[in-house]
């Protein structure tokens, strides 16, 4: 089985590359479904804070691999020969996935933070409502888990600062290539 994983900052166009494989036919894994699963279990609304505090504390609990050794069992479950992974968060999950999955591919998403900023004031998803400071706390958060490193761990780097048609063609060619798909 082949697995493509997906790391970039928040807004950085994981959720772009995660359509365009669903339009391949390629099934997607998306870590954070399984911490907003968390959160709606523990009866809190679905904001930023709650989703970073459960995030937070699965990993003090399980490990910093914690999301991955959650989400391989769905990854499995899919039985697909590709599958991606959307919203790896750290270079600990990546190195439980370079290990239980021998063919494991990482590509990294690249955004500046007023790129990024701009695309969550659009999106209007119920834990994107930041203000610059807390978009701020929230890539601090992230990149204390490790999310810098796995990016410097990244197979593939794609830069989305351009167009939406330009970064779909990009990434649609890319997971061709990675995907063994024809297009």
């Amino acid at each position: 089985m082949k697995v493509i994983g997906i790391v970039g900052m928040p807004a950085s166009g994981k959720g772009e590359v995660s359509r365009v494989a669903r339009d391949l036919g390629i099934p997607v894994v998306v870590m954070g479904d399984a911490i907003r699963e968390q959160v709606r279990a523990a009866g809190l609304p679905l904001t930023d804070a709650n989703c970073g505090a459960i995030a937070g504390k699965l990993r003090a609990d399980l490990g910093m691999d914690a999301i991955a050794r959650i989400t391989i069992p769905i990854i499995e479950e899919t039985g697909a020969p590709v599958v991606l992974v959307d919203g790896i968060r750290g270079d600990y999950e990546v190195a439980t996935f370079k290990e239980h999955f021998p063919e494991f591919t990482l590509i990294g998403i690249v955004s500046s933070f007023e790129t990024r900023y701009r695309r969550l004031a659009e999106r209007g998803r119920s834990d994107d409502f930041l203000t610059v400071e807390e978009l701020h706390l929230r890539d601090e958060r992230e990149l204390g888990w490790g999310l810098g490193r796995a990016l410097e761990e990244a197979d593939c780097l794609i830069t989305n600062e351009g167009t939406l048609e330009e970064f779909t063609a990009e990434v649609r060619a890319l997971l061709c290539r990675l995907g063994g798909i024809g297009e």
